[in-house]
């Protein structure tokens, strides 16, 4: 087989690559801690980690696919995860008004970077870079460089709450209604616009596939407590982002600016805008993981978010987000999150040194890139 070949082969089932990698590392460190890294108990808080990492990584593959970058998530993810612990510790704000205070302020953060990049034309890594040392002085200012404790129990429920057993079976089952429907309107649609539709067999194999792994999510995560808060948030925004990449004129654009800047703009699209809003973007998902951060610590850290933006970064280049723009999936990206956090969680447990974890993770982050340089530079 020749090389082009193999590489064609590579991007075609990357995400399958990366399905067999997990597989490979949950039964590495199964063995390694005898059991003890697939127990219920584990898997639900390896879910709940991963959820902040994947919330980030939703927002950031956007910005990634427009062709920019964000250094000041993980700094930015700490400052409103701190003004949230402050309203709600010291000014006992109702949690709705906290919510929606906190979400418009990384609204607004993010359009000031979206603003700065797009319209100052100052490059988004400077941006980043600069957003990531002011934002983590303010969190100093703010917190006084303590940490504000304890919060609310509302709001400890959005990090550390369970779905009841009966819910989670009611939401297993629908969404393998929805897989299905789904399924037939695909095919539907590729019949009506006379396009090769796949056979019966293997939409049926997938659906199929599908629902084992529903029932497995489920059925494990109750034998504990539950599906957690914070996955069923990520599970909510995996829909959102997957329907507006895939099926709106928004998220094409994305795409189109991160493939062609300059053709897009030719051919009428407001350039600017799509990447002030990429941006603003970003700072809402940087808001709600502050806000499940510190949900999830009952406390507003001034540490909380530190490195962040590396763990957000490196799970979209391992999900086969092109550093390049203009290629990526959120799915994709969220599966990389995936493995970024049964990394740190099994060494965690097999009690790795520090830095040993950091060279093991971005040893990792320079293949994903690698990866991606050699299997795109033939085209």
């Amino acid at each position: 087989m020749s090389t082009i070949n193999i590489k064609q082969l590579f991007r075609q089932y990357k995400i399958m690559a990366l399905l067999i990698a997990i597989a490979i590392i949950w039964a590495f460190f199964s063995w390694k801690t005898e059991g003890g890294f697939v127990t219920p108990r584990n898997l639900s808080n390896l879910l709940r980690q991963m959820s902040i990492t994947g919330i980030l990584a939703c927002g950031m593959v956007l910005v990634i696919i427009g062709g920019e970058i964000d250094l000041s998530v993980g700094s930015m993810l700490g400052l409103l995860g701190g003004v949230a612990a402050v309203l709600n510790v010291t000014h006992h704000l109702p949690l709705p008004l906290n919510l929606c205070l906190v979400l418009l302020l990384g609204l607004a953060l993010g359009l000031f970077n979206g603003y700065l990049t797009a319209y100052m034309r100052i490059p988004s890594f400077i941006v980043g870079l600069g957003g990531m040392l002011a934002f983590r002085g303010i969190l100093l200012g703010v917190t006084g460089g303590l940490t504000i404790a304890p919060v609310s129990s509302d709001l400890v429920y959005l990090g550390q709450g369970y779905l009841t057993p009966q819910l989670g079976i009611v939401l297993g089952v629908g969404l393998f209604i929805l897989t299905l429907a789904l399924t037939w309107r695909q095919r539907r649609n590729r019949m009506q616009h006379a396009l090769p539709v796949p056979p019966l067999w293997r939409d049926g194999v997938r659906v199929l596939l599908i629902g084992l792994v529903l029932l497995a999510f489920v059925s494990t995560l109750n034998t504990y407590d539950g599906i957690p808060v914070p996955v069923l948030l990520l599970l909510a925004l995996l829909g959102l982002f997957s329907y507006v990449t895939t099926q709106t004129v928004f998220g094409r654009r994305i795409y189109s600016v991160g493939s062609n800047m300059e053709a897009t703009r030719l051919s009428g699209v407001n350039v600017q805008a799509v990447k002030l809003w990429i941006f603003g973007i970003m700072g809402v998902m940087c808001a709600l993981a502050g806000l499940v951060n510190t949900a999830r610590l009952a406390a507003g850290s001034p540490s909380a978010g530190n490195m962040g933006e590396l763990d957000a970064i490196a799970a979209c280049f391992i999900g086969g987000t092109s550093m390049r723009g203009g290629s990526g999936t959120v799915y994709g990206a969220l599966i990389g999150a995936l493995v970024m956090a049964s990394l740190d969680n099994g060494m965690s447990m097999l009690d790795v040194d520090t830095y040993w974890q950091m060279i093991v993770k971005g040893s990792i982050l320079m293949l994903a890139v690698w990866v991606d340089v050699s299997t795109r530079s033939g085209r």
